[in-house]
């Protein structure tokens, strides 16, 4: 709490810097001009010193302005304060010139100190302490000049009489200040607050909209294992029919002497195997129960990255294969599955980068332990997937494949073994440099 309150306080202050400068620069070029303008008081007032004050109003203003084009420099935005301060001193010393050689504490333009210290006091974002010392220096300047006048004090108690006047109002200008101050940095404090609540918020907003999206894909798993559940009995039972009739019609002489018809007989029988491993796929969505306790057994991942190599052995010619793992692999769940899910990521990246023509394929398996889980990355150099396929590529039936190619299954399943192991199966890419698949599985007790 006191280093955030440290850093808030250093925030407020070098807001209130920047603050300070913008007041400081329109504030001299409105103060020149109000200079310039007085010369019509001096025609008014003293119409026989205005050669004298017309002289003396050019160079205040000149002094301004060049304290004005100071503030424009590095320098100048660090000692904002002290600058502003000093070329606020200069229409208080001319205005004090004016009564030292006019009427001392009988000339009206006492008035002028009054208002330039609450202007400082209203107007300009200055410290409490800065104001008050303008004012007592106004103070000593108003005495200095009467005091120092040819004719000396005529009139004592008017001369007191203003001269508290303008302390007072030095005093007011002060405290008007400090609580303007205060104000302020209660509102710089509310607007931090106020972003600090909506960074959380965004945050929230972006982990809802992440949960929503992992509902709709539990809902989408759900509906398609409805589907499949429904279909199962009434096409798995024709099948076993069908291949059973085969194979009892390839035992036939007459499919024996035939050629023609023995070809026909064994494509049908492969059409028929066709099916039944979309049915058994079909089974991981029927049956799965999230949350349920995944039925496997001990063994090394590190091992079953090894028999997924080996069975996509064909597909990854040409294509480096490098990996990094721990010393110990050991995790729990059903090895045959996942090495399931390791082929469908290999076959799946080597598919995209020899579709793209990927100069020097590769797929680094990356794998470490965290928090009690094996998390587990297969990262590709391929073209990697656009941002409109990204968020579907683990819906059922989707596939950017040509038709006939694939079913668009394979990750959707994946995303099924996985989530039965307690895990998440994601997806992350930057199209044209890479693509990678990461998942996390539990450790064998």
């Amino acid at each position: 709490m006191i280093g955030s309150a440290a850093a808030l306080r250093s925030n407020f202050r070098e807001e209130l810097r920047d603050y300070r400068l913008l007041c400081s620069k329109a504030g001299g070029v409105t103060v020149i001009a109000l200079v310039l303008m007085g010369v019509a008081l001096d025609y008014v007032v003293y119409p026989g010193e205005q050669a004298r004050f017309a002289f003396a109003r050019v160079m205040t203003s000149v002094l301004i302005g060049l304290a004005v084009m100071v503030l424009y420099t590095n320098a100048g935005r660090r000692y904002v304060q002290a600058i502003t301060f000093g070329w606020l001193l200069l229409p208080q010393a001319m205005i004090a010139w004016m009564i030292y050689v006019t009427q001392g504490e009988g000339s009206v333009f006492y008035a002028g100190l009054m208002l330039t210290i609450f202007a400082v006091g209203i107007l300009f974002p200055s410290g409490y302490w800065q104001t008050l010392a303008f004012g007592l220096a106004t103070v000593v300047l108003y005495y200095i000049a009467c005091a120092a006048h040819p004719g000396g004090i005529q009139n004592p108690s008017q001369f007191y009489f203003q001269l508290i006047l303008i302390f007072f109002c030095a005093l007011a200008s002060a405290v008007y200040t400090y609580f303007n101050e205060k104000g302020r940095f209660q509102l710089f404090r509310l607007k931090e607050e106020l972003a600090h609540k909506n960074d959380e918020l965004a945050r929230i907003n972006e982990n809802l909209a992440q949960i929503k999206g992992q509902l709709l894909q539990q809902e989408k798993m759900a509906a398609v294992g409805t589907l499949a559940a429904g279909l199962l009995h009434e096409v798995n039972n024709p099948v076993n029919f069908c291949l059973m009739a085969i194979e009892i019609a390839l035992e036939e002489p007459e499919a024996k002497e035939s050629a023609s018809l023995q070809e026909c007989l064994i494509d049908a029988r492969q059409g028929m195997q066709r099916i039944q491993h979309i049915v058994s796929d079909l089974k991981i969505f029927a049956y799965r129960q999230p949350g349920a306790e995944v039925e496997g057994r001990p063994f090394l991942f590190e091992k079953a990255l090894d028999s997924a190599s080996r069975l996509t052995a064909h597909e990854l010619r040409g294509v480096r294969m490098t990996r990094e793992l721990p010393p110990d692999t050991l995790v729990f769940g059903d090895e045959a599955a996942i090495i399931g899910v390791l082929i469908n990521l290999f076959s799946n990246a080597a598919l995209a980068m020899r579709k793209a023509g990927t100069p020097a394929p590769a797929i680094h398996t990356t794998v470490g332990w965290r928090d009690g889980r094996l998390h587990v990355n297969v990262r590709d150099n391929g073209p990697g997937i656009p941002s409109e396929n990204l968020a579907r590529v683990f819906e059922p039936f989707f596939t950017t494949r040509e038709v006939g190619q694939g079913l668009g299954l394979g990750l959707s399943i994946s995303y099924a073994v996985i989530e039965r192991h307690g895990g998440v199966l994601f997806a992350e890419s930057e199209l044209g440099q890479w693509a990678a698949f990461s998942f996390d599985l539990p450790r064998a007790e």
